[in-house]
């Protein structure tokens, strides 16, 4: 499910749709569950989205061919105007609802996994199938251990000693209500770690369905899978939840965003890119190594093709194409880098027009900051959002947002520009 406006994510998601968002230097946000369904062996992967799409059409495109013999596929649907609907998406059920003449599943056997498309995690998602068909599920969702004050705008369930699930709440605010959907020894004993602290469940949005009960549930005119559909069949059809007790980040705002890059320049990150059974897979680009001329550089990481010049870096991620001049100077900073690298003739064309070149240019200083792709600092440059007030609106191309600052992509930063407190 990718289909949202990607609102709190913006102004990353201004250009483009939320699963198109770059991550880890490299990859993109969508190759997450992709990945985690190719590991798990199901190569029949739809990708439901309506904002924004060119970008994320030509990821997929470049980065997922099947051979004629697997049967494969990652198609992207697209809202689109048909005999009997002429709209957009209203919400995730009413996608999938749209989209059923696509899946080709109409088998009593089949069974539909739906994922979203904006969370970081790692899942063996055929051992939440083998569960689900253990238990005699007709619905099975996957759920994270929170503790009480993490649970807040989440969907929460209750469940029995069985894992069936007899109540959920979707998104309360009410801390008693939060309270009163605490979990018990059950869900404890399934967790490495769980301590003295109370916690509940709460839905990761990752559901898997038996085909005809979601025939059945898409009947109605219900919009939502979290606020309608689940509720709708509680108590109607056997409903079981999968206790998930791994990393798991929604990242669906740019405070999240921008925390969980940078966590993965940690000595040990939360989540592991160098797994060698579980790879995330993504476009094959084949840029040349990285070229890091006489610089600093701590607990950062370091994608494909970049040239970074007596430079320092700490805490930093930087793309593909990233491109860092002479003296500049970089911490807690997540670049997207580049499309592609100038030629000669751009670079002096950039000098006679007094534009700066792509990338981070000489002296400048840049902290706390996410720059898009293809974004142009020029020299000696400070962009320090600390002790700035968030000014995120349309329009703002350098923006500030959940304390983070942004430059949008594309923009051109002018030579000697400060932004600090």
């Amino acid at each position: 499910m990718g289909g949202g406006r990607g609102s709190r994510l913006s102004p990353l998601t201004k250009e483009r749709c939320k699963p198109a968002v770059p991550l880890a230097g490299k990859y993109r946000l969508v190759d997450i569950p992709i990945s985690n369904c190719i590991n798990s062996g199901m190569n029949q992967i739809f990708v439901l989205t309506q904002f924004n799409t060119a970008s994320l059409h030509r990821h997929i495109q470049e980065s997922y061919k099947f051979d004629t013999f697997g049967g494969g596929c990652v198609d992207i649907l697209s809202a689109e105007q048909t005999d009997s609907s002429d709209g957009w998406y209203q919400g995730t059920a009413d996608a999938v609802r749209q989209n059923m003449n696509h899946f080709g599943g109409t088998s009593d056997q089949d069974l539909y996994v739906i994922l979203s498309g904006d969370q970081l995690f790692r899942m063996d998602i055929e051992d939440v199938v083998r569960e689900h068909d253990a238990s005699g599920a007709d619905v099975t969702i996957t759920a994270k251990p929170l503790g009480l004050d993490e649970a807040e705008g989440l969907g929460l369930m209750r469940i029995d000693d069985e894992l069936n699930i007899t109540e959920f709440v979707e998104k309360p605010t009410d801390p008693a209500v939060i309270q009163g959907l605490s979990v018990g020894k059950v869900v404890t004993d399934k967790m490495k770690d769980p301590g003295d602290k109370a916690y509940c469940l709460a839905s990761m949005g990752i559901y898997v369905f038996n085909s005809n009960t979601l025939v059945e549930a898409l009947k109605t005119d219900t919009t939502d899978f979290g606020k309608e559909i689940i509720p709708g069949l509680l108590g109607k059809v056997k409903m079981c939840s999968y206790v998930f007790d791994e990393y798991w980040e929604d990242i669906g705002t740019v405070k999240a965003f921008f925390d969980t890059n940078l966590s993965l320049t940690d000595d040990v990150p939360p989540f592991n890119f160098f797994d060698e059974e579980a790879k995330i897979y993504t476009r094959a680009r084949l840029l040349p190594a990285s070229k890091l001329n006489s610089c600093t550089v701590d607990h950062s990481v370091v994608a494909d093709g970049c040239i970074v010049s007596n430079a320092q870096l700490s805490r930093c991620s930087l793309g593909v194409r990233s491109v860092v001049q002479n003296g500049a100077d970089l911490k807690d900073v997540v670049m997207m880098g580049a499309d592609s690298y100038e030629t000669v003739e751009e670079l002096n064309e950039n000098e006679s027009a007094g534009r700066p070149d792509m990338g981070v240019g000489e002296g400048s200083i840049v902290r706390h900051a996410i720059l898009d792709k293809n974004v142009r600092i020029g020299k000696n440059v400070v962009l320090d959002p600390t002790g700035l007030p968030d000014n995120f609106g349309e329009g703002v191309e350098i923006a500030i947002r959940d304390g983070v600052l942004v430059v949008c992509k594309g923009v051109v930063v002018p030579d000697g520009y400060i932004l600090k407190a």
